[in-house]
């Protein structure tokens, strides 16, 4: 084996390979990101640190094999312009197998698990987002389990090597069999060391999140899936942010009810829309459980624009200057389009409040406007 075959397949060589290799895949999320954002193109587990992407035309390189007592390119007789083993139309392909061959290359999905964090990392970046500086003046301390104590029982897994090798080369020393000619340290089940941990207190910033949407008949499926995935890219970003975040999540119609995240996205109302109702219970929930000296709260709202009467969006204005603004990091309103929705609250948003820095209200049409809406979302930075 020459010195550059060594090289590739050296376990430095196969490091730095698969090092370009991610670094490819990631240039591939990066580009088609706002192709993800919009086409929902994420799948897979979406829940805790990772989540599965789609990433085309990427191929895994790997060795192909051939089949035992076949012959191949090189191997028995031959003559120049004989079909090579295995080409199209030799006599012995079977039907049925494969499949039939055609003109125009094939497209291949891989799919990728990336950190949560570098997939929020590169949302930021692509979207040209700031940091978010935090509203809350208090922190509030958590629980953190550090490794900073050293043990002499443990798992395999948490064998610390430095304080093992230390202790069986002091017993050897001590003892008199170490040869500094041969000096070979073998470790007995008393030098072992174990890496142990402590509870230590962690400061984290915390946010809370309130999703609010109108779930009367004109919100439909189409307009909920849009919600959903314009939801997930708010969270991604908001933890990117923050230690800790909290959500809860208000459904409305005539009245509202505080629901889980499943019932959320799911549920449909025939009735009509106060959507003074969503912003009362909002309100109820940040008084009962988050202070808004400790916490930084973030709500967003979700309809097509239509309200009951001009009298319940007067109420809807004055809660939010004298209630909502003061205690929250921002208010967003998305307004996701229907064809049974006038959008007046939208219009009314905006002759209300054309200036106020804590109201960002954005029009989502379609799925093709959410990686803007991330984007108007976010740009302030509070």
């Amino acid at each position: 084996m020459s010195a550059d075959d060594r090289r590739i397949f050296s376990m430095s060589g196969i490091k730095r390979n698969h090092s370009r290799f991610v670094d490819i895949v990631k240039g591939k999320i990066r580009a088609n990101l706002k192709d993800f954002v919009s086409q929902g193109e994420m799948h897979g587990r979406q829940g805790g640190e990772i989540i599965s992407i789609p990433v085309p035309s990427i191929d895994l390189p790997r060795f192909t094999y051939g089949v035992r007592e076949r012959g191949g390119t090189g191997q028995g007789e031959g003559k120049p312009g004989d079909p090579i083993s295995g080409a199209e139309g030799e006599e012995g392909d079977e039907p049925g197998q494969g499949k039939k061959a055609g003109g125009a290359p094939g497209e291949h999905d891989l799919e990728v698990d990336i950190n949560i964090q570098e997939l929020a990392q590169m949302l930021g970046e692509e979207l040209k987002l700031p940091n978010i500086e935090p509203k809350g003046s208090k922190d509030i301390t958590t629980k953190a389990n550090k490794y900073t104590k050293v043990r002499q029982v443990g798992p395999q897994s948490l064998r610390h090597f430095k304080r093992t090798y230390r202790e069986a080369l002091k017993r050897q020393v001590a003892s008199g069999i170490y040869d500094p000619r041969n000096p070979v340290i073998v470790p007995i089940k008393s030098d072992m060391r174990y890496r142990s941990w402590a509870e230590a207190p962690r400061p984290q910033t915390n946010a809370v999140i309130l999703y609010m949407m109108d779930v009367s008949g004109s919100m439909g499926d189409e307009q909920k899936e849009i919600v959903r995935s314009t939801a997930f890219w708010i969270d991604t970003w908001l933890k990117h942010q923050y230690k800790g975040v909290q959500r809860r999540f208000i459904i409305h119609d005539a009245s509202a009810r505080e629901v889980d995240e499943e019932t959320f996205f799911r549920t449909r109302e025939n009735g009509g829309t106060l959507i003074s109702t969503a912003y009362k219970l909002a309100l109820d929930l940040v008084e009962k459980d988050y202070p808004s000296n400790d916490w930084n709260i973030y709500m967003f709202h979700f309809s097509d624009g239509d309200n009951w009467s001009n009298e319940d969006t007067k109420l809807c204005l004055e809660l939010m200057t004298e209630k909502i603004f003061p205690i929250t990091n921002q208010f967003a309103y998305g307004q996701v389009e229907s064809r049974y929705g006038s959008g007046q609250f939208f219009k009314d948003l905006l002759e209300a409040f054309p200036d106020n820095e804590r109201l960002v209200a954005t029009r989502i049409a379609g799925r093709e406007d959410i990686y803007d809406a991330i984007g108007r979302f976010f740009k302030a930075g509070h």
